[in-house]
Parts: C-alpha cells; sequence; structure tokens
C-alpha cells in the first residue's frame, strides 16, 4: 500500500505552488505515493506556468476507498481565493486566509484517514496572523484543531540529522527562565518517539547546552549543574540513549559525524543556523507530537524570489519524503 499524502500549496503570495509543480515532476515522486492536491485550481496552475512544469488536475471523489488516479494527479478543489486577490511577494489577509482554510481541509481529510500525512508549502505567518491566527505559529494552530494536548515542538531533520527544541518562539530572554526539567524530558522524549516512528530502533540523542563551554562548571551559568546534567542523568538511568550537555558550538560535529541521531536544544536558532548552514536547499520541518506526519520545507516563502522560476525544489522533495518514511513506519 503507498502512502497517501495530502499537499496543500502554502502561501499563494509565495514560492509554494511553485515548489509543488516542481516536486509532482521528480522522477519517482507519483509512484512514491498517492497524492491528493488541496486546494485552488488557479493557485496551482499559477504554480505550473512560473516553474514551465505541466500536470492534469483530475478531480476525485474523496469519500471513494481509493481516490487514486492513473493520469495526472488526484485534486480536491477549493476556492479560498480570487486571482486578483494574489499579490506576489506581499503579505496579505487574503494569502493567510487561503492558508488557513487549506490547512482546515487537510487536517480534516487526515481525521477521517482520507490521507495518511499532510506536505504543506511554506506559510508566511505575518499574513496568518492578518487572516485570524489567534497562535504563535501552525503547530499551535493545528494542535488545537486536532485536540491534542501533549508536548509539542517544531523538529528539523537534514540528511537523517534532527534537532527538537526545549523552547521555541519565544523572546531570547526569556529562554533561561523557561527551561525546566519536565520541558527538557518532553523534548527529549518527543525526538525519540519520531525517530521511532521514522524507523531508528534505538536513537542516540546529545543535549545542548545554554550557556558558553556548557556553563564552565558554574562560572557562566549554572542552569547545566541545576537542570540539565541531572535531567540527562535520570533519562539515561531510565535506558534512554541520550548523553550531555554538550557546549552547543561543538555538539554539531558529534551529528554531522553520524556519532548521534538527534540534538536537542535549548532554544530556536541554535539548532536552526546549525541545520541551515549545513543544506539550506534540503532541511525539513516536521510536526512534533501530532498523532499524523506533517512536514514542510524548513525555508520561508522566499517572497524576494516569488513568481521567477528560481525556487529550489530540495527541501520540499525532502519534506515529501519525510513523509512518506513516516507513513511507512507509524504506527496507529
Amino acid at each position: 500500500m503507498k502512502p497517501k499524502i495530502g499537499i496543500i500549496p502554502g502561501d499563494p503570495s509565495g514560492i509554494g505552488p511553485e515548489l509543488i509543480a516542481r516536486l509532482l515532476n521528480q522522477d519517482g515522486v507519483t509512484d512514491a505515493a498517492d497524492i491528493l492536491l488541496i486546494g485552488d485550481a488557479h493557485v496551482f496552475e499559477a504554480g505550473q506556468s512560473v516553474a514551465e512544469q505541466e500536470f492534469a488536475l483530475t478531480p476525485v471523489d474523496v469519500t471513494a476507498e481509493d481516490w487514486s488516479v492513473s493520469e495526472g494527479v488526484a485534486f480536491h478543489a477549493m476556492e479560498t481565493i480570487e486571482p486578483e486577490q494574489i499579490e506576489l511577494a506581499t503579505v496579505t489577509e487574503a494569502g493567510g486566509a487561503s492558508v488557513l482554510k487549506t490547512l482546515d481541509q487537510a487536517l480534516e481529510f487526515a481525521q477521517s484517514s482520507v490521507i495518511d500525512a499532510i506536505v504543506f508549502g511554506p506559510f508566511n505567518k505575518a499574513s496568518m496572523h492578518l487572516a485570524g491566527l489567534g497562535h504563535d505559529d501552525e503547530l499551535h494552530y493545528m494542535a488545537e484543531k486536532l485536540g491534542v494536548t501533549n508536548y509539542i515542538s517544531e523538529l528539523n531533520t537534514l540528511d537523517g540529522m534532527w534537532t527538537s527544541r526545549v523552547t521555541s518562539h519565544i523572546a531570547l530572554r526569556d529562554v533561561a527562565d523557561t527551561i525546566s526539567e519536565e520541558r527538557v524530558s518532553e523534548a527529549v522524549h518527543l525526538i525519540d518517539n519520531v525517530l521511532r516512528r521514522s524507523g531508528v530502533e534505538r536513537p542516540r540523542i546529545s543535549v545542548a547546552a545554554i550557556n558558553p563551554h556548557a556553563g564552565d562548571g558554574g562560572n557562566f551559568g549554572t542552569e547545566e549543574i541545576d537542570i540539565l546534567e541531572p535531567t540527562v542523568k535520570k533519562l539515561a538511568e531510565g535506558q534512554m540513549a541520550v548523553d550531555g550537555p554538550w557546549p552547543s558550538d561543538t555538539v554539531f560535529l558529534k551529528a554531522v559525524a553520524k556519532e548521534i541521531d538527534a540534538v536537542v536544544t535549548m532554544y530556536h536558532d541554535q539548532g536552526q543556523i546549525a541545520l541551515k548552514l549545513l543544506g539550506f536547499d534540503r532541511g525539513v520541518t516536521v510536526q512534533g507530537g501530532l498523532p499524523i506526519p506533517v512536514a514542510t520545507p524548513a525555508h520561508g516563502t522566499a517572497f524576494d524570489i516569488a513568481g521567477q522560476g528560481r525556487a529550489d525544489v530540495g527541501a520540499t522533495q525532502a519534506a515529501f519524503d519525510v513523509a512518506c518514511n513516516m507513513v511507512a513506519h507509524w504506527e496507529k
């Protein structure tokens, strides 16, 4: 059984529609999964025009047990935005509203088992907030829609290397006060669970320090002594393959050398900078803690090149591959 992947184009003002068009013309993509495009026909067609890549949109009855198609790409039509409302490279309420409507539909299809996973083109949070997004990010929005109350966090992956975060979209000045044994433990357990659901039998995890030189024995802060070291010790005693805390300027060397599978970071940019330097065109964001696999390229809407036919499909291809792999190993 091939995985059933629902794909939405992301913000129509950005590079998402172009990326989807490029993805669907990559060798082997339509053989790897049954793909259901969800959204406005003119948005997908605009992406094809920019990418100079063509495929047929084949309307399907999603209530059918098998909605796969032999020609073209299966398509569920929506009307979320008028063509004249799309302003390339611009933050707009209309673009944000389109994103929320297509995302809601994809989540509904996932809940009713029409699809097994979701891949989405880049969102623009400013547009989404103009359209009424009342959450810090799309992950918390999705969690509420799906009734999720457990710990959630964006995860990032690149070439088999993963990161999770103890804190995410908060001010840097608040990070140290937010770190606790509970949050560190939750972040470690989350990345361990997701890696197992991605086919890694016994994930090897390192925890990053927050202070320079891992606090230098307390000279540069005591979070390592007071929180991180005791938490890591307790987790290791519980038979998890976890170590640390390691100075954040060296821990990723362990990951690059394939000595570990994942790094648990303390704040957003601590891991993002490392991964994006290692491969901006291949990085993937996974919405960790949800009951379904949801993946997207780790880069943004790239308004600076929207509509120019220059978008690199690498990260979108990687997000699609990660979603397919997670479906194959997911335990319902």
